[in-house]
C-alpha cells in the first residue's frame, strides 16, 4: 500500500524519496517561493470564522501546497450536507505534460478500498447471509494460519479490524507472481508477531480474505459485487478494481517517483490481487458519492444500501490505536484513537472524525469524515512519497470548523522531515558498523544457486561476470555489491525498490546454506525444508476443529 499506510510501509529508504521534495520546495525561485509562503500563512487566515465561504482561498491554498511539495497533480473533492461543493483537479496527469487533472481523473485509491469492502461484508449481514462473529474458517474452509487456535477463533470482525496478531507480511503481495488464492494459501506460514486480538496491528492480507468472504458468500467476486451492489447505485461508472481498466481509459493519472531530485514517471503497478485490502482506482467526482452514502447513514438519494446497524458497527471502535509522537504532537486535542470496521476513528475538536489513508507506488490517498458536520473530503496526488492528502483534507476540515490555529502543510513537513532525519540516523549507524578490508569468505560461484522460502517462493543467485545477481520472483531483481563478510547489499534494478542488505548463511560443514534477504526473510538453499504446497508444511498446520 507505502509509510505506505494502509496499503505497505514505506518501501524506498533512507533520504533518496524526500530530497526530491525538499529539493523542489528549494529550487522555487524566491519570488515564487515567497509569494506560495504567503499563501500558506494567510490559509485558512484568522478571518476564517467571518468568511461565508469556508473553501475561499482552498485553490490557492491547494495549488500552492502542489507546488512546494513538487506534486505533479493533486485532486480533492468536498461533500457539504449531501451536497458536492468541490470537485477539482489541480497540476498535471503527468509530468513534463500539459494535460491537467481533473475531478474525473482516475488513481489508484489504496487501503481507501477497505471501508468497502467492510461495507460490501455489512450488506451481507444485512440480508441475514453472514454475522459479523462468524468464524472465517467456515466460510473459507481453506484459509488456515499459522497457529489452530487463530485458524479456529478468527472472525468476521477480527479480519476487518486488524488485530489478528499477524505481521503485515505485504511481501507476499507486493510486485509478487501470486494472485489472491495463493497469498491466502501462503499466509498459513506467515508467524505471529504478537497475540491475537492483543493488539492492533495493520494487516491487508486479512482485508484480502474478506474480499474472498464476500465472494463465498455472495456467489460473486469480490469485484463484481462492489461493481453491482456498490458503484453501480452511486453512479460510480469509472471506478474499478483492476489495472487492466486502468489502460483502457484516457483519463487516468500517471503514477511518479521522487528520486535524484528529480519526480519521474513511473508505470503503474498490477496489484489486482490484493483485492480486498486495496484494488479500487476512482476519482475524487465519484469518490464524493461514495462519501454521500456514508453521510448519509447508509441512504444515497432516498435509496437505502446500507443499514443504521451495519454503519453503527463500522463506525464504532473495535481496536485500540497507539499514535505516533508526530500525531500526538499535532492532534494534542484528541484522545480517541482506535481502528472500527475498515475505518480509523479518532476524535477531533470534540467530533468523531473517520477516516482512512491510502498508498502504492506513485499515488496516495486521505479520505476523512466528519459525520456529525454532514462534512466529507477526499485527496488524492500521483506521487506517494509525501504526506500532501493529509495536509489538504485537514485544512479544508479546519475551514469548516470556523478553525485557524494550524498549519496542516508545516505541521505535516516537519513530521516527513522528521521521518528523513530517522532514516538518515539509521544511514549513518549502518555505515558506521560496515567492517572494512573484509572478504567472502567463498568464491562468488559458491553463493550461486536456488533457494526456497515458504512464503516468498524461490530466489535465484547467479554469477555474472564476476559479480552475483539475485533474483526474488519476476520483480526483484538487483546487482549485489560486497558489504563486509558474507553480506552483500542488493542494489534493485527497478530503482523504486531501493536497496536491501543479502546476507549468506554458511553451515558448520562451510558450505552456503541459506540467505536472508532483507524484507523478506531467510531462504533455505536445501529444498527438503518445509514444502510450499501439499508436502510438510501442512503438518504444521493441523486442520482446527469444526
Amino acid at each position: 500500500m507505502p509509510a505506505f499506510h494502509g496499503l505497505g510501509s514505506r518501501w524506498t529508504r533512507g533520504k533518496r524519496s524526500r530530497m526530491a521534495q525538499r529539493s523542489g520546495r528549494v529550487a522555487a525561485p524566491l519570488t515564487l517561493f515567497v509569494l506560495l509562503a504567503s499563501i500558506l500563512e494567510a490559509s485558512p487566515g484568522k478571518e476564517l470564522q467571518a468568511q461565508q465561504d469556508p473553501l475561499a482561498g482552498l485553490d490557492e491554498y491547494v495549488e500552492s501546497v502542489r507546488l512546494l511539495w513538487n506534486v505533479p497533480g493533486i485532486a480533492v473533492a468536498v461533500v457539504k450536507d449531501d451536497r458536492v461543493v468541490l470537485a477539482r483537479g489541480y497540476g498535471v496527469k503527468k509530468v513534463g505534460s500539459d494535460d491537467p487533472a481533473d475531478s474525473g481523473t482516475l488513481f489508484a485509491i489504496a487501503s481507501t478500498s477497505k471501508a468497502f469492502t467492510a461495507a460490501a461484508l455489512g450488506m451481507l449481514v444485512d440480508e441475514g447471509k453472514l454475522g459479523w462473529d462468524d468464524r472465517v474458517i467456515d466460510v473459507l474452509p481453506d484459509f488456515w494460519l499459522y497457529d489452530p487456535y487463530v485458524t479456529r477463533e478468527l472472525t468476521i470482525r477480527d479480519l476487518l479490524s486488524h488485530r489478528s496478531g499477524l505481521p503485515r507480511g505485504d511481501r507476499l503481495w507486493y510486485l509478487s507472481p501470486f494472485d489472491r488464492e495463493e497469498v491466502l494459501h501462503r499466509v498459513r506460514d506467515l508467524e505471529p508477531a504478537w497475540s491475537f486480538r492483543s493488539r492492533y496491528g495493520y494487516q491487508n492480507i486479512m482485508f484480502l480474505a474478506a474480499g474472498e468472504v464476500v465472494e463465498a458468500v455472495s456467489g460473486i467476486s469480490w469485484d463484481d459485487f462492489l461493481d453491482q451492489r456498490i458503484f453501480e447505485p452511486l453512479g460510480m461508472t469509472a471506478t474499478n478494481t483492476s489495472v487492466r481498466d486502468i489502460h483502457a481509459t484516457s483519463n487516468a493519472a500517471t503514477p511518479h517517483m521522487a528520486r535524484d531530485e528529480q519526480v519521474t514517471p513511473i508505470n503503474w503497478r498490477n496489484f489486482d490481487n490484493v483485492g480486498g485490502a486495496g484494488a479500487i482506482n476512482s476519482s475524487v467526482e465519484e469518490m464524493a458519492q461514495w462519501i454521500r452514502l456514508q453521510l448519509g447513514e447508509g441512504v444515497y438519494e432516498g435509496h437505502r444500501l446500507l443499514s443504521d446497524s451495519v454503519i453503527k458497527e463500522t463506525r464504532t471502535p473495535h481496536t485500540v490505536i497507539r499514535p505516533s509522537e508526530d500525531e500526538e504532537g499535532m492532534f494534542a486535542e484528541s484522545h480517541l484513537w482506535a481502528y472500527g470496521l475498515g475505518w480509523r476513528l479518532q476524535d477531533y475538536r470534540g467530533r468523531l472524525v473517520m477516516r482512512h489513508g491510502g498508498a502504492l507506488d506513485g499515488m496516495r490517498t486521505h479520505v476523512l469524515l466528519v459525520p456529525e458536520e454532514e462534512l466529507g473530503v477526499v485527496a488524492i496526488t500521483n506521487v506517494n512519497e509525501s504526506s500532501v492528502p493529509q495536509a489538504i483534507v485537514w485544512d479544508v476540515v479546519d475551514r469548516y470548523l470556523g478553525q485557524a490555529d494550524k498549519s496542516w502543510h508545516e505541521l505535516y513537513r516537519a513530521a516527513d522531515d522528521r521521518a528523513e532525519e530517522r532514516a538518515e540516523e539509521e544511514r549513518r549507524k549502518t555505515e558506521s558498523e560496515r567492517l572494512e578490508g573484509t572478504r567472502p569468505s567463498h568464491p562468488l560461484t559458491a553463493y550461486a544457486g536456488t533457494y526456497e522460502h515458504p512464503l516468498y517462493g524461490t530466489a535465484v543467485v547467479e554469477e555474472v561476470e564476476g559479480s552475483l545477481v539475485i533474483g526474488v520472483g519476476p520483480n526483484f531483481l538487483g546487482d549485489l555489491d560486497h558489504w563486509h563478510l558474507d553480506t552483500f547489499r542488493s542494489v534493485w534494478r527497478d530503482p523504486y525498490l531501493g536497496r536491501a542488505f543479502v546476507t549468506f548463511r554458511i553451515n558448520r560443514d562451510g558450505a552456503v546454506s541459506a540467505v536472508e534477504v532483507e524484507d523478506f526473510g531467510e531462504f533455505a538453499r536445501d529444498p527438503s525444508g518445509p514444502a510450499r504446497r501439499g508436502g510438510s508444511s501442512h503438518m504444521r498446520h493441523p486442520k482446527p476443529a469444526r
